[in-house]
């Protein structure tokens, strides 16, 4: 069945709509259209480029697409967005596609990769988003991007302690950290909420903001793959809360 479905067919499409829908996110066919479009230039841009290691376009749909927009239900209308090592556009540009009205920022180490993702960007007119070739710890020094943004996410990062801690210098005062991962051990959250009370006062300049982590569990749809959403949020009070 895999290897029959060719990206951008209705059928591929039919199969990001009803992938939603178990996710409980609402789709239509102009969103699912885009999405294969943005599928269909990574895969050609792939032959010559390494954008992804995931190349099959059952796969491409689930763990690339279906996966990147699960957050959305947690991401507020308006928000401005950063992105850190978002690849080929994951989870930035799928986000995008489903709330059009986000301000997205994506960064990545490659210049290769941040090519395509300015392809992407012009093919889908896409307003109010932009691709940096930049490392997240060179963007920090850049005017005006301290505490700046809603929302920082990534998908690629695999400590989502040193993601954190990239994450929070850009964050604003009401602000979360979203890191998009695999299964999460209790050791996890001891080493983010260790990490965070060591750190918090100088990277937020004396700021005495606690925060919440909280977790959503979920399987991806079709391959029942076990994944789960970390979010970091600050929050009114004195205690680092730990939910999920």
């Amino acid at each position: 069945m895999h290897e029959m479905m060719q990206v951008g067919s209705k059928k591929w499409q039919n199969l990001i709509y009803e992938g939603a829908k178990n996710l409980d996110i609402e789709i239509d066919k102009r969103k699912t259209e885009k999405f294969a479009i943005h599928a269909i230039e990574l895969m050609k841009w792939n032959q010559k480029t390494n954008l992804t290691a995931i190349t099959d376009p059952f796969e491409i749909a689930v763990k690339h697409f279906l996966d990147s927009i699960v957050p959305v239900k947690i991401i507020p209308s308006n928000a401005s967005l950063l992105d850190i090592g978002t690849g080929g556009g994951f989870p930035g540009i799928p986000l995008k596609i489903i709330l059009p009205s986000l301000s997205v920022t994506m960064i990545d180490a490659s210049r290769k990769k941040v090519s395509f993702l300015k392809h992407i960007i012009r093919t889908l007119e896409l307003k109010n988003t932009d691709a940096l070739h930049i490392r997240a710890e060179e963007f920090a020094n850049k005017p005006g991007v301290k505490k700046k943004f809603d929302v920082i996410i990534s998908r690629a990062l695999s400590s989502m302690t040193n993601f954190a801690m990239t994450a929070l210098p850009f964050l604003n005062k009401e602000g979360a950290i979203i890191a998009m991962r695999g299964n999460v051990s209790c050791d996890d959250f001891q080493l983010l909420r260790s990490s965070v009370n060591k750190r918090q006062a100088i990277l937020l300049d004396g700021d005495t903001e606690a925060f919440e982590i909280s977790v959503k569990r979920y399987s991806l749809p079709y391959l029942k793959s076990d994944r789960s959403m970390v979010s970091l949020k600050k929050v009114q009070g004195s205690v680092f809360k730990v939910q999920g």
